[in-house]
């Protein structure tokens, strides 16, 4: 990454915009991705309904979600990459570098904690730039590989990680108890 490519684009300013998005942006996509700065804290106001709707049990979960990925952006390990069109921000990536796993079964990794891109801006491109843009970040900061996580129901994004390289490497199982205990 170097400074010779910051740029004020869509009433953003002072942000990296990475180098695929900057090709977006040539070839007229009207998105742009960049990462966020721990100057930015918590988080542009423009992040926050995409951030907090994920995880929609109470009002509680939703605001402890936003501001738990929020606080991530200042951690040296970690990355949190917005997609935005017209000041709003329609996705976002979060990742960072792990160390070994041994419930895992893995060495040192980058992870892809999350990525989200907002229902009504899907199959534009927002999450493959999202997605392009986090995984040369953790290669350039030295990760051998990245895992991920999705719901066992989510085939659209299992098919969308499969197309992007990922393979199935593990199967996580839960047994949820009852109020008794059983």
């Amino acid at each position: 990454m170097n400074d010779a490519t910051h740029a004020a684009v869509g009433g953003w300013a002072n942000f990296y915009l990475i180098t695929s998005s900057a090709a977006a942006a040539l070839l007229g996509l009207q998105f742009v991705v960049q990462t966020l700065h721990a100057s930015d804290a918590p988080c542009p106001r423009s992040a926050s309904p995409i951030l907090k709707r994920l995880i929609a049990p109470s009002p509680q979960t939703q605001q402890c979600y936003g501001a738990y990925v929020a606080s991530q952006i200042a951690k040296p390990k970690m990355t949190v990459m917005v997609a935005e069109r017209a000041g709003d921000v329609i996705g976002y990536a979060w990742a960072g570098i792990e160390g070994s796993d041994y419930m895992a079964l893995r060495g040192p990794a980058g992870v892809l904690y999350d990525i989200v891109v907002d229902p009504a801006h899907r199959g534009q491109g927002v999450g493959q730039l999202l997605l392009d843009d986090i995984l040369a970040t953790l290669s350039q900061r030295g990760a051998p590989r990245v895992v991920l996580s999705t719901a066992a129901r989510n085939e659209s994004a299992q098919g969308f990680f499969a197309r992007s390289g990922f393979r199935e490497t593990m199967i996580e199982m839960t047994r949820e108890f009852s109020a008794d205990g059983t």
